[in-house]
């Protein structure tokens, strides 16, 4: 009898274990917090400003010390237009100068994710992109003062706590999104953005 409950306890604590592994090997959670986004471009103010994103993501792990994150966030910034901005370019007036623009989008980031020494604590590196879901016309006589989507660059870290994840990254945009057109077209328009955030991984 004591050997039967010995296989019994044995083969439910290697269940337990397989269950265990096989949840770690997908994970899913929610995440959310600072965005601090700048439009760079000629005819808006330097400097960043703040922002929120929100959103969720997956986890596969794929290998020790290395997997994979996709995510969908809806991230939002604000930039503001300098009292020049009208000299600048065609098809806007006087009054888009100091003018405040919100830049929302929804974007996918797809992540490889590095162990660090810990599983704990992970480097994260991929591209990411984005679809504008503000109103793109919104600038005068503009038709559409930005384009629809972008692609991006990210980098930054992952803290796996027990449930809590922290992270930091760096996000910097590769195309230009200016959708009007530039009176010596040769100024680009491209996002960059320090998003801080702090989620539940379940």
């Amino acid at each position: 009898m004591k050997k039967l409950f010995l296989a019994v306890a044995m083969l439910a604590m290697t269940a337990v274990t397989t269950t265990v592994s096989a949840q770690k090997l997908l994970r899913f959670g929610i995440k959310g917090g600072a965005n601090l986004g700048k439009l760079d471009g000629s005819g808006f103010q330097d400097g960043f400003k703040l922002g929120y994103h929100l959103g969720g993501f997956a986890q596969l792990n794929l290998a020790k010390g290395f997997g994979v994150q996709g995510e969908v966030i809806f991230s939002s910034t604000k930039t503001e237009t300098t009292d020049k901005f009208s000299d600048i370019y065609e098809g806007v007036s006087t009054s888009d100068n100091r003018k405040k623009v919100n830049l929302n989008y929804l974007s996918i980031p797809l992540l490889a994710n590095i162990d660090l020494g810990t599983p704990r604590l992970k480097l994260q590196v991929g591209p990411q992109f984005g679809a504008m879901v503000s109103d793109r016309k919104v600038f005068g006589a503009a038709n559409t003062a930005f384009k629809g989507g972008e692609i991006s660059g990210v980098a930054g870290l992952w803290l796996q706590l027990p449930i809590v994840n922290v992270s930091a990254r760096y996000i910097i945009g590769f195309n230009d999104v200016k959708g009007i057109e530039s009176v010596t077209n040769t100024s680009n328009w491209k996002n960059q953005s320090i998003q801080l955030g702090v989620g539940v991984t379940l």
